[in-house]
């Protein structure tokens, strides 16, 4: 899942690891919106913020979306330079490094955010953004852009186009395909979906706290995978 890259990867390992990150998309999603009412999937709606407050003339609150804005694309450009530059040591290890510094981004607010909340709103949201911004490029990466978890415009537009293919499509093998790319986005948009309500019910009980509930998901992903591999591993010596 955090491990297969290129012809290794199949429609699996894209469904497993397109579950776990949207469902951690979804929760940090409604948290964060919940806790310093921003939105962190979303820059289009920070840049359309971002415009409107140029055009009342507020320079204090442009700054701050634009600030937004950056700190998405500086969590993208982070995790793909951690990746560019682990993938030339060690191959192994080049997407569980930036899941596993995601995970301690959402540990840290998860621990400590309440102490930023009164005083540091934006400095939550810009952090949260940096996290969706670098898992994001982490999963397009990793799945070759097959897999997007935080952007569900771009999947409402997708899932649309590929349903009305369904009426054109005839052969058997296209259709098949087809169908396999339409159950990834529902696989995608329903852990979203999930991770937003149970973000929502655990906020009202947790407040951020409930962001501990996403960095130990990313963590059981990469343990899971690396559980599986010495498995495998295991079994092949076994047998030799």
């Amino acid at each position: 899942m955090f491990v297969r890259q290129g012809k290794e990867r199949t429609a699996r390992h894209n469904l497993q690891i397109a579950s776990i990150l949207s469902f951690v998309a979804g929760l940090v999603s409604v948290t964060g919106f919940l806790a310093v009412a921003q939105l962190m999937t979303n820059v289009t709606g920070h840049f359309a913020f971002l415009v409107d407050e140029i055009y009342s003339l507020n320079p204090w609150h442009s700054l701050v979306y634009f600030l937004y804005i950056l700190f998405f694309l500086a969590g993208s450009f982070a995790s793909n330079f951690a990746i560019e530059k682990i993938s030339r040591r060690d191959s192994d290890y080049v997407y569980i490094i930036p899941t596993f510094i995601e995970s301690l981004i959402l540990f840290f607010l998860g621990v400590f955010g309440k102490y930023l909340l009164p005083t540091n709103p934006d400095l939550i949201a810009c952090t949260l953004l940096f996290a969706m911004g670098a898992q994001n490029a982490l999963v397009t990466r990793i799945s070759n852009a097959v897999v997007r978890t935080t952007h569900l415009t771009g999947l409402f537009t997708d899932l649309g186009i590929e349903l009305s293919q369904l009426f054109f499509y005839k052969d058997k093998d296209s259709r098949e395909e087809l169908a396999k790319i339409i159950k990834l986005r529902l696989i995608i948009i329903s852990f979203f979906f999930i991770g937003g309500i149970i973000g929502g019910i655990a906020y009202s009980k947790m407040g951020l706290y409930t962001l501990i509930l996403g960095s130990v998901t990313l963590i059981w992903g990469i343990i899971y995978e690396k559980i599986k591999l010495k498995l495998r591993l295991l079994r092949k010596k076994i047998s030799q």
